[in-house]
């Protein structure tokens, strides 16, 4: 009996890109289907809700990266905020777009009652921003670098918007890390900065 389709080839195993969103955002916010349509059929990007609390939110990340084992994560604004830290623990690449370094700063400014910017799977749109939450971020954020090491300076890169006017962290950011560019557009990019600016470090830091 002849032998056939023994040897198979093996398909390319794709990277796979873990978005993490800002905070009045959700996995369907304009920068993650960007990124999902940019990189089709070439990378995986998974783009999941977050959770609003900042402890659940990154132990929700964690069991991600344990379960996904993405090879870069990329985050906006305050989901920057998270990916530095979690990255710097796991040990992979991470691009931080307008990472915003001090949510407890924006958040005072916003007690009350709001709506996320974009559709969330589990359907609720409604959220309330209380002193509660603010401890809970300002607690993070007096820890945030304390797991930065010298590998992470050069793998973790940062990416500014010119026209930005939530988050002004670069210097901040520069202490501790050493890959700073920019791009000329606000604090959340559009589809068309994403394909053109930040597409193309991804590609960089991916190797692809």
């Amino acid at each position: 009996m002849p032998f056939r389709n023994l040897f198979v080839p093996l398909q390319a195993v794709m990277n796979k890109i873990l978005f993490l969103h800002g905070f009045y955002a959700s996995g369907q916010c304009v920068p993650a289907v960007a990124l999902r349509e940019a990189f089709a059929g070439r990378a995986e990007v998974i783009t999941p809700d977050l959770p609003m609390h900042p402890k659940e939110a990154v132990k929700f990340i964690r069991g991600l990266i344990v379960a996904e084992k993405p090879d870069l994560l990329i985050g906006n604004s305050c989901g920057s905020f998270y990916a530095q830290m979690v990255a710097s623990v796991a040990g992979i690449p991470a691009l931080l777009g307008n990472p915003h370094f001090r949510m407890t700063e924006f958040l005072k400014q916003r007690i009350g009652e709001h709506q996320y910017k974009s559709p969330r799977k589990d359907g609720n749109q409604n959220f309330v921003i209380d002193e509660a939450l603010v401890e809970e971020f300002a607690e993070m954020e007096a820890h945030q670098f304390d797991n930065c090491t010298p590998e992470s300076r050069s793998r973790i890169w940062g990416l500014f918007g010119d026209n930005d006017t939530l988050a002004h962290f670069e210097p901040l950011f520069l202490e501790h890390f050493d890959n700073s560019f920019h791009f000329p557009g606000g604090h959340t990019p559009t589809a068309e900065e994403v394909q053109n600016y930040y597409v193309p470090l991804i590609k960089e830091m991916l190797r692809v």
